[in-house]
């Protein structure tokens, strides 16, 4: 498994609507995707829910690599290319994944934490386990992953609620444009 998300900054006066409509005309094609978990279109609109920025974005859980692979060299991941230029992709290793009971998604929150030198990564996973069990049993949550950046040696905590986005204590929110889930794993 392979979890992905990049990140287009937009304009100030950037007319955000025109992103709902995009995530509603492509999102549907995403909804049969052979080796993906889920996709979120996501964005941030500047001034709310403590985003800074206006940004648009999607955030992955892949299941098989070569689905991301094919993903990345396709005509899919062109579309991205010719409409926003090419970003800088942040790949992390799923860790924990837990599902809730809520039946769709509107907001994802998204934590990062440095993760100390002298981590027992065992007892990381277990204490993210644990902690994804607790998130998941508060009504309104449909899913929390937990996901290991390899690269700055980072812990990314991401959390699907059906409630809409609110300003987090801590991290960032996005609203949901659209949620394709075609093969998202069981708890």
């Amino acid at each position: 498994m392979l979890m992905m998300q990049y990140i287009h900054r937009l304009p100030a006066d950037y007319e955000m609507d025109k992103l709902a409509r995009r995530a509603a005309s492509l999102g549907p094609d995403w909804d049969d995707t052979l080796g993906l978990g889920f996709k979120t279109f996501i964005a941030q609109r500047r001034g709310e829910n403590g985003a800074i920025n206006n940004a648009y974005s999607s955030l992955y859980l892949w299941l098989e690599d070569e689905a991301a692979s094919d993903f990345i060299t396709g005509e899919r991941f062109q579309k991205v290319i010719d409409g926003f230029g090419r970003p800088a992709i942040e790949t992390w290793l799923p860790l924990d994944i837990h599902l809730g009971s809520a039946t769709g998604a509107r907001a994802v929150y998204r934590e990062d934490v440095l993760i100390d030198p002298v981590t027992d990564f065992s007892a990381l996973k277990r204490s993210e386990s644990e902690r994804n069990t607790s998130i998941v049993s508060q009504a309104g949550t449909y899913a929390a992953v937990t996901a290991i950046d390899l690269a700055n040696w980072r812990l990314s905590r991401f959390r699907l609620s059906a409630e809409a986005a609110s300003t987090p204590e801590r991290g960032s929110a996005y609203d949901i444009l659209y949620l394709a889930n075609p093969g998202i794993p069981a708890a």
